[in-house]
């Protein structure tokens, strides 16, 4: 889903109105939390998460499930549809300039605001919502929206989620343990990593009150340009992909947060970015059969717990020209008829421009419910949102049959997850799990078996002590993920600063200007060898023209590809090629301890890597990598 960017800013208009709407013979709360088992305890004092594996909801707490449906006001009903972002590290006394912004696109002040004037039955978290600063406040948040929601008549807990994929897309910052993203795990190759990272990210995840990640990518990247997969897939092998989308979904599962398997029906094959266009799927059938649904059909098959939508077009599928978050046929007709599927089906963000190309906001999220969505995430403005679904049911578009099917859905997730008998975490939870020595170790050990390498002409590496002591790192520093890794020379630097090397650093970005080329140039001169970061290298681009400089030089140079690796068809100058698929700091320390020979590298690519000079051919085939 969206990395950045939240889609177009709504004003906020009228607020919405939570009063009864007039329905009768509703049991009592005392009734309903009585035949469902262990609801009473939502409005207890807080508790340590549970971390036991959640069963399904049994025949008797699925009938209070339904009572509990049957005695919401329709207010209540269609905030229970929405997953919200709200600004601020408190429910309650966010910083100023978070209370301000909250006012302009929201109308509410907090996020306990939030929760008292639309009752939404999510909350998602970013790091540029200022929700994730560490470990404990994260935790102190979480407690506060629940607190505000149970106090609510007819309260419940909220399901409060973020995007944790690792790798370049991640809410959560240091001191929480970052793994290496999709795609270096698909060169791993190992189910027992990912599962490892699932489990480990969703104890950390659930300490701090985050019961649900936005995780894993079930997209078969088959396209060298896609603009916003990338390395955030597995791979372009799709059983192989499905068999990490599995194990990511068990791990999670494990520690009791919910996996979202994301973007149906498979977002791999596209130029286009969905947050600032409307991408176009031109698949048949067949191939979605073979390639893309493949990982679904496995998420599915291990029980994942909600799946994310994806605003493209499927011609193949649906030829309205609807985005597939819109479409009946796909989500009703493919991925709850013919995949079998019965759990969640969230939206990607409804502030993102694929689905807003055709429709207006307003119109959006009755066309999703419509189509066979429960979740709807993140709308540019909630105010019309809310306010649509609301009148599409006053006016017989949409049945209170059809919210009470979705919300139904959602309590079964909180009840799998044990919010309904646990809503709360605690501080000291949080510090005793985030971020611990064998969280942090595992994470190393597992990025040591993704580092690829892809060139290694004359056996250049690994880098001597003895022959190679002063290193210059120069390349690339593109922004940390999450705020709290990185610049990436400075980690490679010290990294392998700390194996013995003598090191330089000289950050020349990912459009090195002829100054920064000289000044590296010159620097080269002084080293006995040097690495080189690279992100995203084109034909004729300035960064080649730096690793052209360098090789001149006549000394040996390591190429490290921090994103993408496809750039070494680009340099096929340098003598050493190393992919990390990532530039957070777990990646690039694992190769630094390659490049010095301290481990050996082991990833294999998971895609494959065509000519520059011809795409049409293969340079380096899937499973790809050398070793010493």
């Amino acid at each position: 889903m969206h990395d950045t960017s939240t889609g177009s800013k709504g004003s906020t208009g009228s607020t919405g109105n939570t009063g009864n709407t007039g329905n009768t013979a509703r049991p009592s709360r005392r009734a309903v939390l009585a035949a469902t088992a262990g609801l009473t305890a939502a409005l207890a004092a807080p508790h340590p998460a549970q971390a036991a594996t959640a069963a399904a909801p049994s025949a008797r707490e699925d009938s209070g499930l339904r009572a509990l449906v049957s005695g919401m006001t329709l207010e209540e009903k269609v905030g229970q549809l929405f997953v919200m972002r709200v600004y601020g590290h408190s429910a309650t006394a966010p910083d100023q300039a978070d209370v301000d912004a909250n006012l302009k696109e929201i109308g509410v002040r907090t996020a306990a605001e939030l929760i008292e004037r639309y009752r939404v039955g999510g909350i998602i978290y970013f790091t540029w919502t200022h929700n994730t600063r560490d470990p404990r406040q994260i935790a102190d948040l979480s407690n506060g929206i629940q607190q505000a929601s149970l106090r609510q008549p007819r309260g419940l807990p909220v399901l409060i989620t973020t995007d944790q994929e690792h790798g370049i897309v991640c809410r959560v910052g240091k001191p929480a343990t970052l793994f290496p993203g999709a795609m270096a795990m698909g060169a791993g190759g190992s189910r027992a990593d990912v599962r490892t990272l699932g489990r480990i990210s969703g104890a950390e995840l659930r300490a701090m009150g985050i019961n649900q990640d936005y995780a894993p990518d079930a997209d078969v990247n088959v396209n060298p340009a896609n603009p916003i997969i990338g390395v955030r897939s597995f791979g372009a092998d799709p059983d192989a992909v499905a068999a990490l989308v599995a194990a990511e979904v068990r791990g999670y599962r494990s520690s009791r947060v919910a996996a979202t398997a994301k973007h149906f029906p498979g977002h791999g094959d596209t130029t286009v970015d969905s947050h600032t266009g409307f991408p176009v799927i031109t698949h048949s059938r067949d191939l979605w059969e073979e390639l893309d649904a493949v990982p679904f059909r496995a998420a599915i098959a291990a029980g994942v717990d909600a799946i994310m939508t994806a605003h493209i077009q499927f011609p193949a599928l649906d030829d309205s020209g609807d985005p597939a978050t819109l479409s009946h046929p796909i989500l009703t007709g493919i991925l709850r008829g013919e995949l079998g599927y019965d759990g969640v089906v969230v939206t990607d963000s409804l502030g993102m421009e694929g689905v807003r190309t055709k429709y207006g906001d307003d119109r959006v999220p009755v066309l999703a419910l419509k189509a066979g969505v429960d979740q709807l995430l993140n709308p540019p403005s909630l105010d019309v949102a809310w306010n649509a679904v609301l009148t599409a049911v006053r006016e017989g578009e949409l049945t209170e049959a059809r919210l009470d099917e979705s919300i139904l859905r959602i309590l079964r997730l909180k009840t799998r997850l044990g919010l309904l008998d646990r809503a709360y975490v605690t501080r000291s939870g949080a510090a005793r799990t985030v971020g611990t020595r064998s969280h942090l170790a595992t994470a190393d050990r597992i990025a040591e078996r993704t580092t690829t390498l892809l060139v290694n002409e004359g056996g250049l590496l690994p880098l001597s002590t003895r022959e190679h002591r002063r290193i210059l790192v120069v390349g690339a520093d593109p922004a940390s993920p999450t705020g709290t890794t990185g610049p990436p020379t400075t980690v490679l630097a010290t990294a392998l600063a700390e194996l013995g090397f003598t090191t330089t650093v000289l950050a020349t970005g990912t459009t090195p200007s002829d100054t920064a080329v000289t000044q590296a140039v010159a620097a080269a001169r002084d080293a006995d060898a040097v690495v080189a970061g690279t992100y995203d290298v084109t034909a004729g681009s300035a960064q080649q023209t730096l690793l052209e400089r360098l090789v001149a030089t006549g000394k040996p140079v390591v190429a490290v590809a921090m994103r993408n690796p496809y750039d070494v068809a680009q340099l096929p100058m340098v003598s050493a090629h190393l992919a990390t698929y990532s530039w957070t700091d777990v990646e690039l320390r694992a190769a630094a301890r390659v490049v010095a020979g301290r481990v050996a590298p082991r990833g294999k690519l998971p895609v494959p890597v065509q000519r520059a000079d011809d795409p049409t051919q293969v340079l380096y085939p899937i499973g790809h990598g050398l070793t010493y």
